[in-house]
Formats: C-alpha cells, sequence, structure tokens
C-alpha cells in the first residue's frame, strides 16, 4: 500500500481557494497521480484543498471523501518576537534550545507545546489517521501495522503543509516539535510512504519521496515558497 500526502496547490488564503499557478500545479498533481494509478482520493473541507483534490478527482474518476481532521491545527498558537505564529512556525531555535532533546513520546511535555489543547490535537490526529489506514486493512499495533487485508490501494490525501508533517511524524515515530521545525513542504509538494512488508503479518511505513515537486518542475512550474515567511523569499530552485 503506498499513502501519498499533498499540500494543496498554490493558495489564495484570502477567501480561500488557489491562484491561476495552483490550477496549473493542480493539473500536474491529476497526472502524476493518474500515473501511479491512485485508487481512493481524501481531502480536508477546505476549498483549497479539495479544490486541488477536485482536478484529481475528474482525471481518474475518483470521488472525494473529505475529512475535516485533515485540516492543519491553525487554531494553535505561538507568540514570537511580537508576532503571532501558527504553532507549527515555532522557530527551531527554541525548539532545540532546551538540553533535552524531544522524543516522540515526550514532545508534548516540553514547552511551548505542553497544554492540552497540543496534546488534544496530537492524541485526536493519531487516531483519526489510523482510523484511515485500518479502513484500508492496515491496523496499527504498537508501532507497527497489522495487516489485515493485504492489498495495492494507492491513497491520495490532500490537506495542508501542517498536517503534512503530522503524518510524517506519526508514520515515523518522530517528535512533532522537530518535525515541524525540520520539514517543509511546498504547495504540490508529494509525500510518498510505502507500507514496507517483510512478512504476511506486519507493514512498517517508509517515506520513499518527502515534499517532492519533481513534477512541477518537469512541467516548467516554479515551486512557491509559501508559508515560510520573509526570511525563505530569496530561496530560488
Amino acid at each position: 500500500m503506498h499513502l501519498y500526502v499533498l499540500r494543496h496547490s498554490d493558495p489564495l488564503y484570502e477567501g480561500d481557494g488557489l491562484t491561476d499557478i495552483g490550477y496549473k500545479e493542480a493539473e500536474v498533481v491529476a497526472k502524476r497521480l493518474k500515473d501511479k494509478g491512485v485508487t481512493h482520493i481524501y481531502s480536508s473541507h477546505a476549498i483549497r484543498a479539495k479544490e486541488s483534490a477536485r482536478v484529481t478527482s475528474e482525471a481518474t474518476g475518483i470521488e472525494i471523501t473529505v475529512y475535516p481532521w485533515l485540516l492543519e491545527p491553525g487554531h494553535l498558537r505561538i507568540e514570537q518576537e511580537g508576532k503571532r505564529y501558527v504553532l507549527w512556525d515555532t522557530f527551531g531555535e527554541l525548539v532545540r534550545g532546551s538540553e533535552e532533546v524531544p522524543t516522540y513520546q515526550n514532545w508534548t511535555e516540553l514547552p511551548p507545546f505542553n497544554s492540552p489543547d497540543v496534546s488534544l490535537m496530537w492524541n485526536d490526529f493519531r487516531r483519526n489517521a489510523d482510523e484511515l489506514l485500518a479502513s484500508h486493512g492496515y491496523s496499527r499495533e504498537g508501532n507497527r501495522y497489522r495487516i489485515v487485508a493485504k492489498n495495492d490501494h494507492r491513497i491520495a490525501v490532500f490537506s495542508h503543509g501542517g498536517t503534512v508533517l503530522l503524518f510524517l511524524a506519526h508514520l515515523l515515530l518522530l517528535p512533532v516539535s522537530l518535525t515541524w521545525c525540520g520539514f517543509y513542504s511546498r504547495p504540490s509538494g508529494l509525500t510518498d510512504f510505502l507500507f514496507e512488508e517483510h512478512s504476511e503479518d506486519w507493514a512498517v511505513p517508509r517515506a520513499i519521496q518527502v515534499a517532492d515537486v519533481s513534477h512541477l518542475l518537469a512541467n516548467g512550474l516554479t515551486p512557491q515558497p509559501r508559508g515560510m515567511g520573509n526570511w525563505f523569499e530569496d530561496f530560488r530552485y
């Protein structure tokens, strides 16, 4: 089984939706996912995610299933240098400034992530993500996934930058705080998890590609640096 987690295409944040570039990106994503043989499509309920998914749905004939839990947790905020940021934009110097290195088990116990709202978000996300995978025949037991119904499903999830990072952390057993400040997905970036099987009983997710935008570059599109702040504006491919 493959799980493709995508950040939506280039967004219009005011009013929600996609830019003209975003629709061009969505067409390229649709072609790539069709070539990969995608079998299922899921999306958050945000218009920018649903519009991205719609283009793939029309190209493949696969209906979209919408899950609100795929929306990134934008209600979680932190103040840094006098400005309010979403929590997944916490500066790396703060996350890595403590002598105690965050782990998958304890990151919600360390400031500034040690609040009930953060723990609630994380527990809800893990439960929902594992319920989705269980519906495709891979049921989490401990840190592995039991193969209940072996298959070659190819699942596309259209979500958001913050959600992509939550999937990375959960599936690879990484501390979310270090994942938040250590990874980034541009719009239309594709993260490919292969559920690797070495026995009849167990599967373990392996990230084959993380935030890949080669499909955009191959079609003459410049990946956009949305959501990285002013310090990232001069970065070019």
